[in-house]
């Protein structure tokens, strides 16, 4: 009996050894379910969903109407990671809500463009136009940067994060008009340009292409801006999440997301790490702004 108990240990270190490698270098992910979060689910996401469905991953998807929401969700726990913000919005809500959420992987960035009904170019703009910008903290301050680029707007100072109260506007050539993010298309009829972000345009029809001006994705200005997948801080090295970054960044993927946005989204592949540097770098940045 003794004789047994002996042998039957190895046996089953075996077996357990040979049921992972039969799972090959993905073993942490097959048979996982993982519940994801975002605010558009289009057919990038999809095809994001398949390829990991192909490697053992399957993904609950929770679309939420909402940009609070997905953060919200995530910290208490609802879902396991969301895709749908930038740093720089991630940075504002652990600032406000004292949290620690966390960006495992970059997925892309989506310049920020001027588009106008009433007008081919930005030289046609008049002094005294009028320009409908989101009014969010968020995309506003990127609005009001990308005008100044432009030419549009003068900000008095260096504000890291500036509102219209920033605004020269003896020294600009248009007035700005903050409206909610939703209703910068609906405006454009009555503005002579607007600030709109990518998620607003597919639902309009309005071509990224025919943008009058959009800030510029590879200038590092814009890292505050990556997309990013995100986790709670204790799960940053969970391996399933981390996978769920390479799948991302598969080339059917990335041809599924070209197609959805129109060849406006530039791909960025930055680490984990690298992504937390340039949170932090930003939060400290806001808070020295209280």
């Amino acid at each position: 009996m003794k004789l047994y108990r002996a042998l039957a240990i190895p046996v089953l270190v075996i077996i357990a050894a040979l049921t992972l490698t039969a799972c090959g270098g993905n073993e942490t992910s097959s048979g996982a379910v993982v519940r994801i979060g975002t605010t558009d689910h289009d057919p990038t996401w999809e095809m994001f969903e398949r390829k990991a469905k192909a490697e053992g991953i399957t993904l609950k998807i929770t679309t939420f109407s909402d940009y609070t929401a997905p953060n919200l969700a995530l910290s208490q726990q609802q879902i396991d990671v969301n895709l749908f913000q930038h740093l720089q919005f991630l940075a504002q809500f652990n600032i406000a809500d004292n949290d620690t959420l966390t960006p495992i992987g970059a997925t892309h960035i989506v310049p920020l463009a001027l588009y106008s009904t009433k007008h081919s170019s930005l030289t046609d703009i008049p002094h005294g136009g009028n320009v409908a910008v989101p009014n969010d903290p968020t995309n506003q301050a990127r609005a009001l940067f990308v005008l100044q680029s432009a030419g549009l707007v003068k900000l008095s100072g260096s504000p890291n994060q500036p509102s219209p109260a920033d605004i020269d506007k003896s020294a600009s050539k248009v007035k700005v008009t903050p409206v909610d993010a939703a209703q910068t298309v609906l405006s454009l009829n009555s503005v002579d340009g607007a600030m709109i972000n990518s998620s607003f345009l597919d639902r309009s029809g309005i071509d990224p292409k025919s943008a009058l001006f959009a800030d510029d994705p590879t200038d590092p200005a814009a890292e505050p801006y990556i997309n990013v997948l995100v986790t709670r801080a204790e799960d940053k090295n969970n391996p399933v999440y981390l996978r769920l970054v390479e799948i991302w960044h598969d080339p059917d993927v990335q041809k599924a997301l070209t197609e959805t946005t129109k060849g406006t989204a530039v791909e960025v592949t930055r680490t984990g790490p690298e992504l937390e540097r340039i949170l932090q770098r930003v939060q400290q940045t806001l808070q020295a702004q209280k």
